[in-house]
């Protein structure tokens, strides 16, 4: 395993980590058992963060962390987010009280003393510029409840506006061959200040690994059939905005990236890491072998410039014009 520094901050992370939210919910059906198998697979190659959220199956996935975690407190990090168990658009989801009951929560699910990374979960752009948030996180870091704290954002104007304040550790945002436009400006931003960078969704719900069709169908309660044009949240974190028929489509004509790299998933994923300004990327599993496939990516080579060239202009003659939504 490879590490990374989170920024500026005290903190290594393994350059391949892996968030929770298919294992918690809206992704399908899970099995605990198995969600349990992959996590101590994970620790076993090396990996030592995990990133989650409170709503994420009501805590479920916290739940898990906190079991296969258990005696690794101290060398195995976790990073959590809050404010959507209440309305994101009312100041008061953000006060002391609220906050600290929503922190409170997790370190209780977690079974931790404090959280490592403490986020924002995708606050409107109105409560970044407001600021408060970031007085009452500063709070807790001094109680001692959490050890840093950061924002997950939807846009590129949300992260700027985060940066401008030197104690938000780290930005989690989307960013994938489907959507580059994080690296134009955010990215050397970030470095600049310090600021470490965490990359979700980098498989495009799915899309970049090259098994969907336009046919493909999901369960239920998997937010890939139930948000697929931002019924519910962000259009932007259900196939990076582009929809199944037109992402598949787009996938299709990437089939090369896997030429000696061997298969998309691991290539997308070596795409975002050849990206310096990454601290870590965090793809979503439900089993063993998807841990498994997904740390290869460490292995495989990387792109040259002709190819990362390619990508670029795919992705701004192709791509670009069809993604739906403010990123």
């Amino acid at each position: 395993m490879n590490y990374r520094q989170l920024g500026n901050r005290d903190l290594k992370v393994s350059e391949v980590s892996f968030g929770t939210w298919a294992i918690g919910g809206s992704w399908g059906s899970t099995n605990d058992e198995e969600s349990l198998k992959a996590l101590h697979k994970a620790m076993d190659e090396g990996v030592n963060f995990f990133d989650t959220a409170d709503v994420y199956g009501g805590g479920h996935s916290e739940e898990l962390l906190a079991k296969a975690t258990k005696g690794k407190e101290n060398s195995v990090h976790i990073a959590t987010k809050f404010c959507r168990f209440g309305d994101i658009h009312d100041p008061n989801t953000y006060s002391m009280e609220t906050v600290r009951n929503y922190c409170e929560t997790s370190l209780k699910k977690l079974n931790r003393e404090a959280i490592d990374l403490y986020q924002i979960h995708c606050p409107p752009i109105e409560i970044i510029k407001d600021g408060s948030v970031f007085e009452v996180l500063n709070k807790l870091k001094e109680e001692g409840k959490i050890r840093h704290y950061g924002v997950s954002v939807e846009t590129v104007e949300e992260g700027l506006l985060c940066l401008e304040n030197p104690n938000v550790a780290a930005l989690q945002v989307i960013f994938n061959i489907f959507r580059q436009k994080p690296a134009e400006e955010l990215f050397a931003k970030a470095k600049e200040n310090g600021t470490g960078i965490l990359v979700r969704l980098p498989l495009a719900s799915g899309l970049l690994t090259g098994k969907f069709t336009a046919k493909s169908t999901f369960e239920d309660d998997d937010h890939r059939r139930f948000n697929e044009n931002g019924e519910l949240f962000n259009v932007g974190e259900t196939f990076a905005g582009l929809g199944l028929s037109k992402g598949s489509e787009l996938a299709n004509q990437l089939t090369w990236i896997a030429e000696g790299r061997g298969n998309m998933t691991r290539a997308a994923l070596r795409w975002i890491l050849d990206h310096e300004e990454v601290s870590c990327v965090i793809p979503g599993f439900k089993n063993v072998k998807q841990v498994e496939d997904n740390l290869q990516a460490i292995h495989v080579p990387s792109f040259t410039k002709e190819e990362m060239k390619k990508l670029n202009d795919f992705y701004q003659n192709e791509v670009f014009p069809h993604i739906r939504g403010v990123y």
